[in-house]
């Protein structure tokens, strides 16, 4: 038997250690619907709200959404679209490697709309600080919301906090929360990983 067959189950063995699995694709089938109608409850017919998914992660999320608004609820005028955020972190001229811009796909103006950013995991706040600023060249909108699958708490770097989360979670420094989506990595599930 080869020393690197011995090696691979332990490898495997030890990622299963340090992560565990905080959602499954059932959970997130219910929150995903539950944040659904807290967007109808407040926005109605959404004829003056747009939903905009912040690339990369965010866009499967405001996907999903979506579809779950027009095919499940009926609400058919929905404007939707994808901004990238790349170039106005405040962090991206402080990276090792070249950063590789996103694509923004917005037809529409947001001036005097209500906005409704979405994410997958929201953090520091830095990503959702450069989106306001990444927004400001579509219009300037009525009002801005925050939507998030997972809120970290005790992670903020910047007054930030949501107005829809899907589930709140207290994640330590070194601990990591990794969405995957079927669109992607072939099934929902959302782990929390420890960084050794």
């Amino acid at each position: 038997m080869s020393s690197a067959y011995i090696c691979t189950p332990n490898k495997a063995l030890e990622t299963l250690m340090n992560q565990k699995i905080l959602l499954n694709s059932t959970e997130i089938h219910i929150i995903l619907h539950r944040l659904a109608c807290q967007l109808i409850e407040k926005h109605n017919d959404f004829s003056n709200t747009v939903l905009i998914g912040l690339q990369p992660r965010g866009t499967f999320l405001a996907d999903r959404l979506t579809a779950i608004l027009r095919n499940e609820y009926k609400i058919k005028d929905i404007k939707s679209g994808n901004l990238d955020i790349t170039f106005y972190r405040d962090d991206f001229r402080r990276r090792d490697e070249p950063l590789e811009a996103n694509k923004t796909n917005i037809d529409f103006i947001v001036e005097n709309k209500n906005v409704v950013f979405i994410d997958d995991v929201l953090y520091s706040g830095r990503s959702i600080n450069a989106a306001l600023s990444a927004i400001q060249s579509f219009g300037r909108p009525n009002k801005i919301e925050l939507l998030v699958l997972i809120d970290r708490r005790f992670s903020r770097h910047l007054p930030i906090q949501p107005n829809y989360r899907g589930r709140q979670i207290d994640v330590i420094n070194n601990e990591k929360v990794k969405v995957q989506w079927k669109e992607q990595e072939g099934k929902d599930i959302i782990y929390l990983i420890k960084n050794d």
